[in-house]
């Protein structure tokens, strides 16, 4: 049976291979330790779970409108209200199972045959394929260390063409952690409104997990309201990956086209998911604020674990819960038979010899890095590099 040719536009996202290579050492009886995948080890708050078993014993249990119950859609503008000072009505919203569905509806609602997609790099792997399944065409901007992996004004304004429909984003950032602050934003916002053809998706799904103070959103520039997207969502900020929810903001005309879209592929999300979302959303921050209590410790103790690794160079993240250190001064070393040609190499190489689990930076359009997770508890990723470093003073 012949396959559609569509499946060779993009490829399986690194970040899942990863996690599938290191269950199988794993079924092999190896230990190994998990510092690739982007899932917080807590269990989701109290105060949404009984939520949702109330809302199973109240029989929530039907098919649900497309975009979502009105009231989790109320919730969601009470949620960017609160926290952003931005204003929607419920037409703005659009609920769907996860952050990624709610991406992939907006590329595919705004992305045709040929359409520029700008995309800074390092980038959440998807945000390629997406584009690639559109049909579109990825322009990747290479950011640099040296400025915290953030597109400058000036990059971006060289990169637009008549034919740019689309900038894709993330702040914070997975895989860099870097944070656009409000300067920063404000620098960004006067090259687009130079450029009205340009619609911009703003992934803030990391917005609560943020070291370097507010969060700012580029919807907060009314100039721009009516092209931004906002993709948020409960994975992350309230531990709830496995629950699938994620949302969008957009102008109601995007609102519309994802709600059509989103009815041929999924129809509503899970209906007590989605109960359990209204809780999650209008109620007090405490147990998302002990969270990222936890990250901070475990990011100060990342930071100097990686001071110690000879020839790691890398930015300090503002948010997120990951690592990204260079390490192209470990290319063209080898270890007996394994050489280390590029990141592709050495984050195998990490998990055959050091069994430790990364993701390389190619997976992200940085290829001279790794990404490395600390959602993961302090002994485990105390033990993970400690491995890391014995498996890379072996590279010779």
């Amino acid at each position: 049976m012949e396959l559609s040719s569509l499946l060779n536009r993009f490829s399986e996202p690194e970040t899942l291979r990863m996690a599938k290579l290191g269950r199988e050492l794993r079924a092999k009886g190896l230990d190994i330790v998990d510092l690739s995948l982007g899932e917080p080890d807590f269990d989701t708050p109290e105060h949404i779970k009984e939520a949702a078993k109330k809302a199973i014993d109240d029989n929530w249990s039907h098919y649900t409108p497309v975009a979502g119950f009105l009231d989790l859609r109320e919730a969601v503008c009470h949620k960017l209200q609160r926290d952003n000072n931005l204003q929607y009505k419920p037409e703005n919203i659009v609920v769907s199972t996860g952050a990624k569905q709610s991406l992939a509806n907006a590329v595919l609602s705004l992305v045709d045959t040929d359409d520029e997609v700008i995309i800074p790099t390092p980038f959440w792997v998807t945000y390629s394929a997406l584009v690639q399944l559109a049909g579109g065409k990825v322009k990747l901007i290479k950011t640099e260390l040296e400025n915290g992996y953030k597109i400058t004004p000036e990059e971006l304004e060289a990169a637009i063409t008549a034919r740019t429909k689309l900038f894709m984003f993330s702040s914070p950032c997975n895989p860099s952690g870097a944070v656009y602050n409000g300067e920063e934003l404000n620098a960004l916002a006067e090259v687009f409104s130079r450029h009205p053809q340009v619609a911009i998706i703003s992934d803030e799904i990391y917005e609560y997990i943020n070291y370097s103070g507010r969060h700012y959103s580029i919807a907060g520039h009314e100039e721009l309201k009516d092209r931004v997207i906002i993709i948020n969502g409960l994975s992350k900020g309230f531990a709830m990956t496995g629950w699938r929810l994620g949302y969008m903001a957009a102008p109601v005309e995007i609102a519309k086209a994802c709600d059509k879209l989103q009815g041929q592929f999924t129809s509503g999300t899970n209906a007590v998911t989605q109960r359990a979302a209204i809780t999650a959303l209008t109620a007090p921050l405490d147990a998302t604020h002990k969270m990222v209590e936890e990250f901070v410790k475990r990011r100060k103790r990342v930071m100097e674990l990686m001071h110690g690794i000879e020839g790691f160079r890398f930015a300090e993240p503002d948010g997120a819960f990951y690592a990204f250190p260079c390490v192209d001064s470990y290319f063209g070393k080898k270890d007996g038979d394994d050489l280390i040609r590029n990141a592709d190499d050495l984050s195998m190489y990490l998990l055959n010899k050091g069994h430790v689990s990364t993701v390389t930076g190619a997976a992200f359009g940085d290829d001279h890095c790794i990404r490395i997770s600390f959602a993961n508890s302090l002994p485990n990723i105390e033990k993970g590099f400690e491995r890391i470093k014995t498996a890379l003073e072996r590279l010779k």
